[in-house]
């Protein structure tokens, strides 16, 4: 059942820490909860979805911050659940900015933006990604640190680690590339079935 909607929040994700920046912008629907951005996020960076994740947002009811994710009650501190929080309740022009927060191991940190709102174009599929720049960095590389340190390591072929980082990455990695028709989202209430 895809619920109506007659907006789409246009946002900008940014990966913190790195240089040149590794950024895309995604539009989405209104009707969006975090878990739907979370999943959005994901498919358009090009992660896999392998770790936990979390935002960090302004509540606008209460001037405070408040953290979107997944609830983990080992965790000791409060979560709520990314997919009864609606993206409208919190997002505006006035309340743009969110952190999203990827694999607490290797910590990767995201700035989202929403950069407008927009009416819902017809013959549009949503989640669409409009626009970005740079391959999204490979899982468990270790974070902005282990990634730069991998960079180096594949472009010198006199490095200790360059045989092994090369292999350990497959095929033709270049972190240059990007291109939006690879992007392809996935259903949300699917990979959220999957989680439980």
């Amino acid at each position: 059942m895809k619920k109506k909607f007659n907006r789409v929040y246009q946002f900008k994700i940014t990966l913190k820490g790195i240089k040149p920046p590794i950024w895309r912008r995604i539009q989405v629907p209104e009707t969006y909860t975090f878990w739907d951005l979370h999943v959005a996020i994901q498919d358009a960076m090009g992660w896999l979805d392998y770790h936990l994740h979390e935002f960090e947002i302004i509540n606008p009811s209460t001037g405070l911050k408040v953290n979107i994710g997944i609830p983990d009650e080992d965790f000791g501190r409060d979560v709520l659940p990314g997919w009864k929080q609606k993206i409208a309740d919190y997002f505006s022009m006035e309340n743009p900015k969110a952190n999203y927060t990827y694999d607490f191991g290797d910590n990767w940190e995201h700035k989202i933006e929403l950069e407008k709102i927009l009416p819902r174009e017809k013959g549009v599929t949503y989640p669409v990604c409009i626009k970005g720049k740079r391959a999204c960095p490979p899982e468990d590389c270790g974070g902005v640190w282990g990634y730069e340190e991998l960079l180096e390591a594949i472009k010198d072929p006199a490095h200790e680690r360059h045989e092994e980082l090369l292999e350990w990455l497959g095929e033709d990695f270049d972190p240059e590339h990007f291109d939006v028709n690879e992007v392809s989202f996935d259903d949300p209430n699917k990979r959220l079935k999957n989680i439980f």
